[in-house]
């Protein structure tokens, strides 16, 4: 018996930075089978195909460019083939796209697979939140944990030290996943509030593109350390009001929660974006095609989903940073009011 079989799904940024880390770990440790598959949506690049330059160069040109990939990950256009026999599935694809990938992947799973996904946005059920977590385990029968933190994939994939988080409800599961992806410079702990942490991933983005209309409004250090500040007290709210079971603080001080706000709220693509729409004017969509070869934007998405649950539940007033750019990105409210959310936040009453 060989050891166990994994299969990366998605390949953009991000993917192919964790692609880095598994296919070197993999290469290295026995409890592991050799070869990962990477699921590669097929694109031509110069008239070659994005998967063919993967597997004959090493190298994802589009999304990880001057990044070496392992020889041992192989990129597979074909996402059912891609999976078939994995023990361990890591999802990594824009949230957007995982409710059609799921629909493809019913019933050519593995049965005791564990998957564990690496995307950060949230989804609308018919009676508000839905994670993304739920609607793989829903589609698709399996144990799923989720990874998030304070992780530029570009930084990570420079081998610059991060740190990041596993939420795993099951910790047998969660061991073998931080086996996969620990290195020395990329370091995990393992936590069971995995409702928590998934949140995080996901509500951070918000917060972010406030970060960017501060930065392009030219406010300065203490107020982009007042946007992040708050923004940590309505993701604390959110997630007490939305997760099923238990929300300890302490979840937040995870590289999930803190962390991760603060690298994006500095770094990172919703950020830059924002501070671009407030600066030029253009709207999101052309921001988004003009600034990021491709990749998705997250932050102005997740805060339209999540303004729909707080109108459904009358909450709106108390979440005015989240609202405050849903508004500006989506209903054409002046981005040089975003300050009135902060001046008025339910935190100074």
């Amino acid at each position: 018996m060989g050891g166990k079989k994994v299969c990366i799904v998605g390949s953009g940024n991000w993917g192919s930075a964790i692609a880095k880390i598994v296919g070197s770990n993999a290469a290295k440790l026995d409890k592991f089978d050799t070869t990962v598959n990477m699921w590669v949506f097929e694109e031509e690049i110069g008239g070659k195909k994005l998967t063919e330059i993967i597997n004959t160069q090493h190298e994802n040109v589009k999304y990880l460019p001057g990044h070496k990939l392992p020889p041992n990950v192989v990129a597979v256009p074909d996402v059912v083939k891609a999976s078939a026999d994995a023990d361990i599935l890591i999802f990594v694809v824009p949230h957007q796209f995982i409710g059609k990938l799921c629909d493809q992947l019913k019933g050519h799973i593995k049965k005791d697979a564990i998957g564990v996904s690496l995307i950060k946005g949230v989804d609308e059920g018919p009676d508000g939140l839905k994670l993304i977590s739920d609607i793989i385990r829903e589609q698709l029968g399996i144990e799923m944990s989720v990874l998030m933190g304070a992780n530029i994939a570009n930084e990570v994939a420079d081998e610059k030290f991060c740190e990041t988080t596993i939420g795993c409800k099951n910790l047998e599961h969660g061991q073998i996943l931080k086996e996969l992806m620990q290195t020395p410079c990329f370091r995990i702990s393992v936590v069971q509030e995995s409702d928590t942490v998934e949140i995080c991933g996901a509500l951070k983005n918000i917060v972010a593109v406030g970060a960017g209309f501060c930065d392009g409004l030219g406010f300065g250090d203490n107020t982009k350390a007042a946007v992040i500040r708050l923004g940590l007290m309505e993701m604390i709210d959110f997630a007490k009001i939305f997760c099923k079971g238990s929300v300890s603080s302490a979840t937040f001080l995870e590289s999930c929660g803190v962390a991760d706000l603060i690298t994006t709220c500095y770094g990172g693509r919703n950020r830059k974006v924002a501070e671009a729409f407030a600066k030029t004017g253009k709207s999101i969509e052309q921001l988004e095609k003009e600034m990021l070869n491709g990749q998705k934007l997250q932050g102005p998405q997740t805060s339209a989903e999540l303004n729909h649950i707080l109108k459904s539940k009358n909450l709106v007033d108390k979440f005015p940073l989240f609202t405050a750019v849903y508004e500006i990105c989506y209903t054409g409210k002046p981005v040089s009011d975003f300050i009135k959310c902060l001046q008025n936040h339910p935190q100074h009453f």
